[in-house]
This record gives structure tokens, C-alpha cells and sequence, in this order.
């Protein structure tokens, strides 16, 4: 399959709105909204700074003997200034210096230990002295190469080879910034974001804190007695308006009575009020062993459902950190939430089908208008409340990743055929057109999950791997 972003040039350059706003510079809170209001998001969170040089020899021979740097420094300011412009995903450029010798590497070092990657323009050709330097700072640096600005792009493979996380982009259109200028900011939002894990095990374990490490995320471990306190003491009266509106916006109710809808809402709230104490903006359950242990009150996939369809919030199954930072990198990066998934396998139609209890309803991006849905109860006991979502999402090219683990991305494409509606299997389901199903079926590795987002990131998975020094491994 054809390795393209989902995303519009168009759409990056442009100026939509969003619920996040970037305001010279400064720390923004995003704000979101439930049924009973308006509720602060729990993560201050801020744009990426990116550090933006232009490179040139002191005495140009290619492009051209009589090369003015300025001229192409003033005709790419504007395209940086509409990047800036976009409310999300939200970056801040930052020092727009001319470097010419390795000297000048000294005017721009306090920079560079605040910004969060670096941007780097060879405005002519003969620069590596100043990108080799540079790409070995630590932090992630993406170079655009103009046709004709000079050769240094030749030097990457050995960069990367020497551990370098580099991205080059060597094309005539500024529009080819958007993926990994989206994948920098993602690395940002991980950096700046806090996840609630709850199990029987309340600890940290290597796993965990080889994550933690890895991207730069916080992971707090909260034991099941404290949500079952902000449980019992949500609002029951606001759970029952909020389950009100959830119920009348279906199409229809099948399993659930009223009180298990309303139990539902009330978790959601508690859920609401940990992410505040924690200031957190992601968690993780381990929901099957805490509704049948009865350490958990009811089933959060109604909570996760809410959460995923707010903007840079996170609800995730089974106590997953792994796909929960999955989540939170490729839905930061493409500002479509992600579907965790229980696959099934049929080499005999060459298909992939992903199913699970939980869905967002703005797969299509959160700009999008929802998809309708039906109340359901959760399929492997037919207990509890969960969604069974209507994608209208057949033809559409999907994207499956994992973190396998810190170091390990599998991802794999395909393209909706079908949306089962069978008695069988999770309640919101997908069946995928793969390029080679049996070849995922005999390599399957990461444990079951795996997360899918709307659109093909394949291109942006290997600038990803390249970015944040992650093996890159296709599935299919």
C-alpha cells in the first residue's frame, strides 16, 4: 500500500479550529466538554518548541556563485509562520538563525537545551559540519533539502547509522514538513503527559519504567479502593442527567437496565475527578479482573469511550500501557483517537478483524460529526454498559500499532471491508483487507492488542521509528 499520510497538506497549512489554542507562546489549558459541562483538561500542556536554523557556507558555490541566504530564509518564514498558526497539533518555532561556520554552533547552545527538536534548513550545499554537530545534541532533528540547496541528505544513512535520531525531508513542497513536524509535537505531548494505572499489582515494574524512560511520560500506580471512593462519592443525580442525554442520543438501548447506565456515569465522573487529583490525562484499568473481583463498581467502557472522544484525553483497557502510549502518540500525532483491539485472523479472505468493547465515537478525527451508536452490554459477561459504534468507515484505509515494548513499533495497514454485526466476539467490529494476513498470524508477537487509528500512517510510523530511535517493523 502506498505510504502517504491521511492528513491534507492543505489541512496542515490551514488554520481550522480546535478545542486547543496556541497564544504566543505561552502555556495553554485545553478545555473540554461533558454533559454536565464544562471540565478543564488535568495536563497543562504547551507546544513544541522547535528550534529552526538555516545553514549556508560562508562562500557559496551551489546553488548558485552569487546565492543570497536572506532571500530563501524570507520565502520560507511564511510557511513557518502558517505551520505555527494551526491550533493543533500545537508547535512554537523558536531562534530562526543563520549559522555559517562551526563557531556560530556557540550562539545557539542555550537554545537548544530548551527546545524540544530541531528544524534545520541547508541553504547550501557543503553543511554537514554544522548538521553532524547538531544532530548529535540529542535532541530529534528533521533537515529540509531543497532541489538544488546542496547534497548533504547523502550523509543520513550514515547518521542513523550512528544512532542519530534524523529525519530528512528533500522535496520541493514545504507541505512535506507536516509529518514530522506532527510526529515532534507528539513526542512533546507524551513528554508532558501523566498515566493512571490501576491492577492488583499498584507498582512499577521494568516495563513500566522502561516506558517511562523511553518517552518521558510519568505513570502514577493508584490502588482500586481510592476510585471506588470517588465513586461512591460522584453525584448521582448528575450521572443519571448525563446517562439521560447518553441514552436519548442512541440509536437504541438493547442489554442495559437504566441503573447500569447511571452506575456507568457515575464511574466516569470518579474517573474525571482522578485525573484531576492526579493531573493526569491518561489511565488504564485493569477492568475484567476488577468488575469480577469486584474491585471495580462497573465497566469503565462507557468512561473510555467519553474520554477518547475528548481531545489529548486517554481511556485504556486492561491495565495496557503499552497501547496506551500508542494511543497517546498516534493520536496526538494525527488528531484521530484510537480503537483498542482484540484481532482476529482469516487467511482464508485475507482479512484481519478488530473488535472490541470500547470505542471512541470520532474516529474520523474529532472535528468530524460522531458516529451513531447502539447501548450494549459488555459482550463476555452481558454485564455492565459498553457501545456498539456504527463506523460508516468501509473503504477507508486504517493503520494497526503497537509499542511492543519501549524500543519495538509493529504497525501494518488496511482497508475496511466490512462492519460485522454478529453475536460473536466484542460489540464494535471491523474486518480489514491485509496485505498478508497469514505472515501477521506467524510472526504475531506484543501480546493481543493492538491500536487503530482512521488513515494511513505508515509513512509517519517509520519517521516516528527514525525520531524517537524505535525499531520500525510492518506486520503485514
Amino acid at each position: 500500500m502506498p505510504n502517504k499520510s491521511d492528513l491534507s497538506r492543505r489541512e496542515f497549512l490551514g488554520t481550522t479550529a480546535g478545542t486547543m489554542a496556541v497564544l504566543g507562546g505561552m502555556n495553554l489549558q485545553a478545555s473540554v466538554s461533558t454533559e454536565t459541562g464544562d471540565v478543564a483538561a488535568t495536563v497543562r500542556l504547551t507546544p513544541a518548541s522547535i528550534l529552526v536554523l538555516y545553514l549556508a557556507k560562508p562562500v557559496p558555490t551551489w546553488p548558485r556563485a552569487d546565492f543570497k541566504p536572506q532571500d530563501d530564509i524570507q520565502r520560507i518564514q511564511p510557511v513557518l509562520d502558517a505551520f505555527e498558526a494551526k491550533p493543533e497539533p500545537a508547535v512554537k518555532f523558536m531562534g530562526h538563525q543563520l549559522l555559517r561556520v562551526p563557531d556560530d554552533l556557540s550562539r545557539v547552545q542555550g537554545a537548544i537545551q530548551k527546545a524540544d527538536g530541531l528544524l534545520v534548513f541547508n541553504l547550501t550545499s557543503t553543511v554537514m559540519n554544522l548538521i553532524d554537530p547538531l544532530s548529535g545534541s540529542g535532541l530529534p532533528l528533521v533537515l529540509f533539502s531543497q532541489p538544488y540547496s546542496g547534497h548533504d541528505w547523502s550523509g543520513w544513512s550514515d547518521l542513523l547509522a550512528r544512532g542519530r535520531r534524523v529525519e530528512v525531508v528533500a522535496s520541493s513542497d514545504f507541505g512535506d514538513l507536516e509529518t514530522p513536524l506532527r510526529v515532534l509535537a507528539a513526542r512533546h505531548h507524551l513528554r508532558q503527559s501523566r498515566v493512571v494505572c490501576i491492577q492488583p499489582d499498584a507498582e512499577s515494574d521494568a516495563s513500566s519504567k522502561a516506558l517511562e524512560e523511553k518517552f518521558g511520560a510519568t505513570i502514577r500506580f493508584v490502588p482500586y479502593s481510592h476510585l471506588q471512593s470517588l465513586y461512591e462519592a460522584a453525584d448521582p443525580q448528575a450521572a443519571r442527567r448525563d446517562a439521560a442525554v447518553f441514552t436519548n442520543a442512541a440509536l437504541k438501548v438493547v442489554e442495559p437496565k437504566p441503573a447500569e447506565v447511571v452506575d456507568a456515569f457515575r464511574l466516569y465522573h470518579a474517573v474525571e475527578k482522578l485525573l484531576e487529583e492526579e493531573q493526569a490525562n491518561a489511565i488504564t484499568i485493569d477492568c475484567l479482573g476488577g468488575f469480577r473481583r469486584g474491585d471495580l463498581p462497573a465497566y469503565p467502557c462507557v468512561a473510555w469511550s467519553k474520554l477518547n472522544d475528548r481531545r489529548s484525553l486517554y481511556g485504556v483497557c486492561e491495565a495496557d500501557l503499552h497501547s496506551t502510549f500508542t494511543q497517546m502518540l498516534f493520536t496526538y500525532y494525527s488528531g484521530k483517537p484510537g480503537f483498542v483491539s482484540d484481532p482476529v485472523i482469516d487467511t482464508k479472505t485475507n482479512t484481519v478483524i478488530h473488535a472490541h468493547c470500547v470505542s471512541a465515537t470520532h474516529l474520523d478525527g474529532f472535528d468530524k460529526p460522531p458516529s451513531p451508536y447502539i447501548v450494549r452490554s459488555h459482550m463476555e459477561d452481558n454485564k455492565g454498559v459498553s457501545l456498539q459504534v456504527k463506523w460508516r468507515s468501509t473503504g477507508q484505509t486504517v493503520t494497526l500499532a503497537k509499542l511492543a515494548d519501549a524500543e519495538t513499533l509493529l504497525v501494518s495497514t488496511g482497508k475496511v471491508v466490512a462492519t460485522p454485526d454478529l453475536p460473536r466476539g466484542c460489540r464494535t467490529k471491523f474486518a480489514t483487507q491485509v496485505r498478508d494476513a497469514s505472515k501477521m498470524l506467524m510472526n504475531y508477537s506484543g501480546n493481543l492488542h493492538r491500536v487503530l487509528f482512521s488513515g494511513d500512517h505508515l509513512q509517519a510510523a517509520h519517521q516516528m521509528g527514525r525520531l524517537l530511535s524505535l525499531k520500525v517493523v510492518e506486520e503485514t
